[in-house]
């Protein structure tokens, strides 16, 4: 097989498993003999619609077996996949399709609305729906089936690019993250070895797979070794424990708001959890005490530090550390390294906060087609830097203290302040904007934003909100709006966004 990259997989495991379960979605199965099949139809289809190497395959939608068959079925041709969040709004969506140069796209119909409002030309040129295919677009199902099943073998080596992930940008614009298939199988080495993952494994995708934390910590790894995936559309805390009553589930991946409202369930003291083996987070620290009631609860909670950028794993805490270095984001994987560093780039001593750096056959070689934006994240010996400051204890643990950046998290969600102020000034009576995050108790952090109205004019957090929605995806929108008369500033005209971290929040948001 010529092909040394992702889309070799489905091949490799038909030929070792191919009576074994590949994914659960809803009431549906498919084993990796039906994934092989399935897979290598559909990549004949995109191969009769001009699919050919390095070209763009995107997909927008919710969680869904499709996802996984056209993100193999791309790399079958050597193509690259372009996961998009289906939460964002179509004007950004519109920008993301444009700036890959998507020649196809793959859409779910809760995105059809979405779909409608991006303009034509120079958009993809080939439109697929799971469902209601409006005219000139092609049914998935249908067309898939109508595919060749005679096997695709063309020549991808692991350097090629496999992926473009779309990462808010922090002047206002997304980058285009660009993993290779090393990136993702190295990451995938790394989640062997981290977690001892089983073939036998059972694991719950109830994470968006458009994110590279769900996708290459559980899905791609589970495929690897043969295991189940059992998708979830949404997150639903009641079909999650079904979910893992009814499939026996083992490993299941969450944010801080997933497993919070999982843990406030009045189902959680009684419900059957024996099954589960491992439960893992990422995206921003867990808070102590949640971790706590998992352990209370018998489940071994792990956490870890990584990225888009490092595919995403950086650093990681195996679950023989869980309860004694509970809260740490554990030490660096297996193969790759990471550095906390002073500006100057000399090492920190430990308890000293630092900038992170990581190296390793996991990181990104830069941004799609944006040098400038690669150049500055990435050093000349080939360390990336994060933006994210952190401490190392005297035994090399990794505890995240703070971002140099101002992007914060919400429920999952990286918002880069930048861009939402970017679009409230683009309100006619806003004279200055500025956007921080704040901690909120069901989605770990909102945003606030401040703003100054232009000299003579009125607005109010309403309207402000208003202006937003149709822009900007709704975790986007800041919770709290304060119309004020001034920023705080320094000496240099710089806001001061600590002073307006640090003001206390009203009641509840004003409209």
């Amino acid at each position: 097989m010529r092909n040394a990259g992702l889309g070799g997989w489905p091949a490799r495991r038909a030929q070792m498993s191919p009576g074994r379960t590949a994914f659960v979605f809803e009431d549906r199965s498919l084993s990796y003999a039906e994934v092989h099949e399935r897979t290598t139809r559909l990549a004949s289809r995109l191969r009769e619609a001009g699919v050919r190497a390095g070209d763009r395959v995107a997909y927008l939608g919710p969680n869904h077996v499709a996802f996984a068959e056209t993100m193999f079925a791309a790399h079958v041709l050597g193509a690259i996949f372009v996961p998009l969040n289906f939460r964002l709004a179509a004007p950004e969506i519109a920008y993301m399709l444009a700036d890959s140069g998507a020649a196809v796209l793959v859409y779910a119909p809760e995105c059809a609305a979405v779909v409608r409002e991006i303009p034509g030309p120079p958009g993809p040129h080939t439109v697929v729906a799971l469902e209601s295919p409006a005219e000139g677009e092609r049914h998935y199902e249908t067309w898939l089936s109508q595919g060749d099943p005679t096997p695709i073998d063309v020549a991808v080596t692991l350097d090629d690019v496999a992926l473009i992930l779309y990462t808010s940008g922090t002047t206002g614009r997304p980058k285009g993250a660009m993993l290779t298939h090393a990136n993702l199988a190295w990451n995938c080495f790394h989640m062997l070895i981290g977690v001892d993952v089983a073939g036998t494994e059972v694991t719950l995708i109830s994470a968006p797979l458009f994110h590279v934390a769900a996708l290459n910590q559980t899905l791609l790894p589970t495929f690897l070794k043969g295991g189940t995936s059992v998708i979830m559309p949404f997150w639903d805390v009641d079909r999650c424990y079904d979910l893992i009553e009814k499939h026996r589930v083992t490993w299941m991946f969450g944010v801080t708001a997933m497993f919070a409202a999982f843990a406030r369930s009045p189902r959680w003291p009684h419900a059957d959890l024996s099954s589960l083996r491992t439960l893992m987070s990422g995206g921003a620290a867990i808070p102590v005490a949640l971790i706590r009631a998992y352990q209370e609860r018998g489940l071994v909670f792990c956490q870890g530090y990584g990225m888009t950028e490092t595919a995403p794993g950086a650093t990681f805490l195996e679950a023989g550390e869980s309860v004694r270095k509970v809260g740490s984001a554990g030490v660096p994987v297996f193969f790759a390294d990471v550095r906390v560093v002073r500006p100057d780039l000399t090492p920190v001593a430990p308890g000293e906060p630092g900038e992170v750096l990581v190296r390793g056959p996991n990181v990104t070689p830069g941004y799609w087609r944006n040098p400038e934006a690669s150049a500055a994240a990435l050093t000349e010996d080939g360390w990336f830097r994060s933006g994210d400051i952190a401490t190392l204890d005297d035994e090399g643990h990794l505890h995240i203290v703070d971002r140099v950046k101002d992007m914060y998290i919400s429920g999952g969600e990286n918002v880069y302040p930048a861009e939402v102020e970017s679009v409230l000034f683009e309100h006619p009576a806003v004279a200055e904007a500025a956007v921080v995050g704040v901690p909120d108790e069901r989605w770990g952090e909102v945003g606030r934003a401040f703003v100054v109205p232009r000299p003579g004019a009125a607005v109010t957090p309403g309207e402000l909100r208003g202006f937003l929605r149709p822009r900007l995806a709704k975790y986007k929108i800041p919770v709290y709006v304060d119309v004020v008369g001034a920023l705080p500033k320094t000496g240099s005209g710089k806001i001061r966004k600590p002073d307006l971290r640090r003001r206390p929040l009203p009641a509840a948001p004003e409209e």
